[in-house]
């Protein structure tokens, strides 16, 4: 079997053992409710059931509870979300009415994944949730991945209408993962708690390996794609070896996206200026990706 696979098995393994894919946290726990999550609302007083119903959180964050109306839902906890109703309730409406919350549907914590795992997709997940956990909740790793996971904030929602996270990565500011450092060495520095609407990207082994020695144009040019290295290329050859600029580019902010070490550096320059000789270009390393974006007219 595969070493990769034996890995991928390992962290399924452990996830489960710790009990991440649990059906749901405590009702009462630290859980802050979200848009979109569904809620099951039931109002005692009197020693009866007043109310009972079933209530999805707007994109705004608000609920409409009976007999008080709009209510901000989205932020607060089930306890305090239950305190600010009773409030109101108890102060038109009923004595000492008892309000009891349920999270019925989680649909506000979203990452999507895609990439070198075995089933990429969009997950909506029951409580805050790691690198590895979404990993395995991905199925785990392919033989074929590479050895790096980028994280992209707040963009779930962007590849589940259809993006694709490559076309992304040039526009963004990633955080780069070393997948060696914890898939293979058990190194929890490198297990990252991630933030609802990230997105995890983990390209394959042979698109990584090609850091090595191509460079890579993207954007508002005429030929984008991947080229070979040469010692001294530019930003700006690199451009004319792509069939120059677009009608619609916008060289005054381009971007170069290089990866040192652990991180990504993003330089930016105005390829206009250094057409008219006011600056200097900037000279490429294996890896560089030049990006040039559209104009904003």
């Amino acid at each position: 079997m595969h070493r990769h696979t034996l890995v991928s098995i390992a962290v399924l393994a452990l996830v489960l053992a710790w009990g991440t894919l649990s059906p749901a946290p405590a009702q009462n726990g630290a859980y802050h409710i979200g848009a979109r999550d569904v809620l099951t609302l039931v109002i005692f007083a009197g020693g009866e059931q007043q109310n009972e119903v079933t209530l999805t959180v707007s994109s705004k964050g608000l609920i409409n509870v009976p007999f008080i109306g709009s209510v901000k839902a989205q932020g607060y906890t089930i306890a305090e979300l239950e305190a600010a109703i009773t409030k109101p309730l108890a102060k038109d409406f009923f004595v000492n009415p008892e309000v009891n919350i349920l999270i019925k549907e989680y649909h506000s914590l979203r990452y999507y994944i895609s990439g070198a795992v075995k089933s990429p997709g969009l997950y909506e997940m029951v409580s805050e949730t790691t690198l590895m956990e979404l990993i395995a909740n991905a199925g785990g790793v392919t033989p074929e991945r590479g050895n790096v996971a980028y994280i992209l904030g707040g963009s779930a929602d962007t590849l589940a209408a259809g993006a694709s996270a490559e076309k992304l990565m040039p526009g963004a500011e990633p955080t780069r993962i070393s997948l060696n450092r914890l898939l293979e060495e058990g190194d929890m520095t490198a297990n990252p708690v991630l933030e609802t609407g990230d997105v995890v990207y983990i390209p394959l082994e042979k698109v990584f390996s090609q850091d090595e020695s191509k460079i890579y144009v993207e954007g508002e040019v005429k030929k984008p794609g991947i080229f070979e290295y040469q010692t001294g290329l530019t930003a700006l050859s690199a451009c004319i070896m792509a069939g120059g600029f677009d009608k619609f580019a916008a060289p005054n902010r381009a971007r170069i996206i290089r990866r040192e070490n652990d991180e990504i550096k993003i330089i930016e320059i105005n390829l206009n200026e250094v057409q008219k000789g006011i600056i200097a270009d900037v000279k490429l390393k294996p890896g560089d990706r030049v990006h040039i974006p559209e104009t904003y007219l």
